[in-house]
This record gives structure tokens, C-alpha cells and sequence, in this order.
């Protein structure tokens, strides 16, 4: 009777392991972020979930976040890889910023990423239009109204930030020029476009992030792929052409009940991975 006592109880250790393993979480920064800027979101991951491997990418310097984001996309794919291969029941990836459209670029060209939940974490998933700080900072002779001057040529290509600037009143050259997030939107001709949404799509949830006092995003919208139109009105997700026309995926994953957002007031755009109830109200849940 004891040994038979005994015996069900390995079985329920084992079975209680089983259920609390969590799959591994991937973290890829922003604009001049480092891996020591998601100290807290690393920890509020360790403390909810016990046991996740959390692995916080720093392929660069805070500088060499400037590099094109097909660059990036490279690099950071080097560095997950190995990730993916050894977790046989998936990876989530939190992506944060810039490197939200990193992931995008990742998530798109990988055709056999085993990504469960991608959290994009504040990221200007439509493109970015706004007079913020870090603006004035990268490019001190312009403002938002002029600086297609710099972004839709050749050498602001090799920007990252030109990368996704999306002037709505210069909406033929953002299409004609862009060579990053165009072609991820399908916006402009790309032979890969059938393949690119079919790897996206291997995604189990997308998480979209951000909220009215983030204060870099700009429209904040565009964290959840809502953008302006040429009268700087914001469209939201549901009525844009990339997601009636289902360019790249966005319309099958809300088919598929799979597309999720979260929007909270009060949270400054330095401060998403840091704060504890976003981190309980829009993360949490999704990295089971």
C-alpha cells in the first residue's frame, strides 16, 4: 500500500513539473536600449512563471540601434535561432519599440520559427510621424513635415528610423522608397509577399501593446496598427487597407481569434517594461 502511495505521488511531482514548465521567453530591445534596461521585466517574468529560461538579446550597442533594420533582422535571427531549436514546444518573443518591427522582420523571412506568442510591446507596428524628442535628437534640422527629404532616399534607408517613417502626405514615396516596412506591410510589389505572410501567420497570438500617454509612438495607434490618414486623422487597425486586404496576416489572426490588444493610460514609452501592471494585464497570461 505504501509503495503503490509512493508511486502515485512520483506520478503527481511529475505531472506537476510537466504543467509549470514554461516555454522559453525572448526579449529584443529598442532604440538605444541595452539588455540592462529589462531588468524588471526579466524579474516579473521569474517571479510569475518560476523556471523560464528569459533570454534579454543585446547584439548591439545603444549606437548601432541605428543600423537598417534589415541588419538587425539578421543579427537578432542569428541569435535566436539556436533558441528555437532546442525548445520543442515553442519560444514567446516580447519586442519592445523599434524592435517590435525587428521581430516583424524576423516572424516574416523564418520559415520555420516556432514562435507562440510574439508581444509587441509599444512598437509602431503602422510606422511613426511625430515631432518626439528623439527626433529632435537623430535629426536636429528637421521636423516631422519635412524630414521625407532625408528618410525616402537611399542613404536615409540605411536609418533605421527612416526605415518605418511614414509620412501620410507623402504616401507614393513612403511606398516607392521604403525597404523595410512597406515591403513587411505588402504595400509595395515583393516577390516573397505569399511566403513572408505564411511564416507570420506560424504565430499562435499576436499582442499589441501600447496606450493615449506613451509620448514617442506617434499616432500611439500605430503600437496597434492604427495610423493617420492624410489629414493626420487616426484610422484604426480595423479599417486599414492592410487589414481589409489582409496583406500580411492581421485579418486571418483576428479570424482566428488570435489577435489581442491591450491599451493602458498613464504609461510613458520609457516605462512599458518596467511597470508591473502591464506587465499583469497585458503580458502575464500569454507566456504560459
Amino acid at each position: 500500500m505504501m509503495k503503490g502511495a509512493c508511486v502515485w505521488s512520483l506520478v503527481a511531482v511529475c505531472v506537476l513539473c510537466v504543467c509549470v514548465a514554461y516555454k522559453p521567453v525572448i526579449i529584443i530591445h529598442g532604440l538605444f536600449d541595452t539588455s540592462a534596461d529589462f531588468i524588471n521585466l526579466h524579474r516579473f517574468i521569474n517571479l510569475s512563471h518560476p523556471g523560464t529560461n528569459v533570454t534579454v538579446l543585446d547584439l548591439f550597442d545603444r549606437s548601432a540601434s541605428l543600423q537598417p533594420l534589415w541588419k538587425q533582422v539578421e543579427g537578432f535571427t542569428e541569435a535566436i535561432y539556436p533558441i528555437m531549436q532546442h525548445a520543442a514546444d515553442g519560444v514567446h518573443l516580447i519586442c519592445y519599440s523599434q524592435g517590435g518591427l525587428v521581430c516583424r522582420g524576423i516572424l516574416s523571412t523564418l520559415p520555420d520559427h516556432n514562435v507562440h506568442s510574439f508581444i509587441s510591446l509599444s512598437s509602431p507596428q503602422a510606422g511613426q510621424y511625430g515631432d518626439t524628442d528623439y527626433l529632435k535628437y537623430l535629426f536636429p534640422q528637421f521636423v516631422k513635415s519635412n524630414l521625407y527629404h532625408v528618410c525616402y532616399t537611399a542613404v536615409g534607408q540605411k536609418i533605421s528610423i527612416c526605415n518605418y517613417w511614414n509620412d501620410p502626405h507623402h504616401r507614393d514615396m513612403y511606398i516607392n522608397s521604403s525597404d523595410y516596412l512597406a515591403l513587411l506591410n505588402n504595400e509595395k510589389a515583393n516577390p516573397n509577399s505569399t511566403a513572408w505572410k505564411k511564416n507570420f501567420l506560424r504565430i499562435k497570438k499576436l499582442v499589441l501593446i501600447g496606450g493615449a500617454d506613451d509620448g514617442v509612438i506617434t499616432p500611439w495607434q500605430s503600437s496597434q496598427f492604427g495610423f493617420y490618414d492624410e489629414n493626420e486623422t487616426v484610422v484604426e487597425m480595423k479599417n486599414q487597407k492592410v487589414f481589409l486586404m489582409d496583406f500580411f496576416g492581421l485579418k486571418t489572426l483576428y479570424a482566428r481569434g488570435d489577435l489581442a490588444l491591450c491599451s493602458m493610460a498613464g504609461v510613458a514609452h520609457v516605462f512599458w517594461h518596467s511597470n508591473e501592471t502591464v506587465y499583469k494585464n497585458c503580458i502575464e497570461k500569454w507566456l504560459t
